[in-house]
């Protein structure tokens, strides 16, 4: 039987540890100690911080694995290039590793090759970046280099914002630096692929909704497929030839990619890209749209066996968005009934805590109370059945419905 490492046990592993066993794999999984689900669910649990290169490959040596692979996180990505080059497993060389878990490497090597990209400067305190916001002008992206699901990332659009931002990029990160980065007001959208032989094999432009509340702006959801606004084929195509020059600039191989986008007009700009998938339902909605499943391919490539993404040829729309709170607070109620009736009529939907659990914020991608996925045409479709799902779990003495501050009390 082969062995399968995968690195990280939350919520966006478990789909990837599912697909694993259903391919009849042994499944070991590398965690760090918590209340992590996927620990149930693998059959070997090594505790190590994904991070730590030198762990990771002591347990895969030990484990005589197969392969190797996350989905859905940054800070694992090296360890997974580590692992791969010393043990001459299939997957990202460690040197591309490096480079798309470090921003500010990355940047350097976007500027190298060309890859449009946004104006960026390091800076290593707040005097720096005081300056480098007088060069770039405000608004101002300030971000950590090494951290994933918007954690550190903060849009500086008034000067006496810096001092806070800069010091919340540099709590989050093990760097003596942080970026103080261009802001472009653009359409900004997701871009998944999987790079094979050092080409694009596959690309999936997606549109990307953002969740605005109170205390972050943050990816919340995404749908298939992009259609560019003005319809023409040039942005595809630009698109197609910015990843391929961001991907050779960075050196990903054999691995899943996932890219944050800017586009303005007939400009592409690559703000980033990591050698892994998407989170934020993007594998599952990728798997619904294109007729096959992206968590079997990224295993598929990580044993080094032959992958192919040749679908069904029907491209079915789809959408999917977390499930979030606004506010602090505690789960108190979830409708049960009314969420099986939804799932029977096609919606998949994943409730991450049961009641009385306490849940936070929204602040960053893993803040989440669960997800919603439909088959859907327009946008307007989505939103009833996603605004009915939210009807039925409660925060405190309201529902998510009546929490959302775009709509204020009801």
């Amino acid at each position: 039987m082969k062995r399968l490492m995968i690195l990280g046990a939350g919520i966006y592993q478990v789909p990837l540890i599912r697909q694993a066993k259903e391919m009849g794999l042994f499944t070991i999984v590398v965690s760090r100690p918590g209340d992590y689900p996927g620990f149930a669910l693998a059959d070997q649990v090594c505790l190590a911080d994904t991070r730590d290169g030198e762990k990771v490959l002591e347990a895969a040596r030990r484990e005589r694995i197969s392969g190797i692979c996350t989905s859905g996180t940054d800070v694992a990505v090296r360890a997974i290039g580590y692992v791969c080059q010393k043990m001459g497993l299939h997957g990202p060389s460690y040197a591309a590793a490096r480079c798309v878990t470090d921003k500010l490497l990355m940047k350097q090597a976007f500027a190298k090759k060309g890859v449009s990209s946004p104006r960026y400067e390091k800076v290593t305190s707040l005097r720096e970046a005081e300056r480098a916001a007088d060069r770039l002008g405000y608004p101002l992206v300030v971000k950590a280099v090494d951290s994933s699901g918007s954690r550190g990332v903060v849009i500086v659009r008034e000067k006496d914002r810096l001092g806070a931002a800069f010091s919340e990029a540099m709590a989050v990160s093990q760097k003596g630096y942080v970026l103080a980065e261009e802001y472009i007001r653009a359409e900004e959208i997701g871009v998944d692929g999987f790079v094979k032989g050092g080409r694009l094999a596959f690309l999936a432009p997606h549109e990307k909704y953002l969740f605005v509340g109170p205390q972050a702006t943050v990816p919340a959801g995404h749908r298939f497929p992009y259609i560019p606004a003005d319809g023409s084929a040039k942005i595809s195509r630009e698109i197609q030839r910015q990843m391929q020059l961001a991907v050779e600039a960075t050196g990903l191989d054999e691995c899943p990619v996932n890219a944050d986008v800017l586009v303005d007009g007939e400009r592409v700009y690559i703000l980033e890209i990591g050698g892994r998938t998407g989170a934020t339902c993007i594998p599952e909605l990728i798997s619904i749209h294109y007729g096959f499943s992206f968590y079997e391919k990224m295993i598929q490539n990580a044993l080094g066996e032959e992958v192919s993404f040749q679908g069904s040829g029907e491209r079915v729309p789809c959408m999917g968005r977390l499930l979030m709170s606004p506010v602090d607070g505690v789960l108190t109620k979830i409708q049960e009934e009314k969420l099986c009736a939804l799932r029977r009529q096609g919606a998949e939907i994943v409730i991450d805590f049961p009641p009385g659990h306490r849940v936070e914020a929204m602040k960053n991608g893993t803040d989440r109370i669960g997800h919603v996925i439909a088959r859907a045409d327009t946008e307007e479709d989505f939103q009833k059945i996603y605004d009915r799902v939210r009807s039925c779990i409660w925060i405190g003495e309201k529902d998510l419905r009546r929490l959302d501050p775009e709509r204020g009390e009801e």
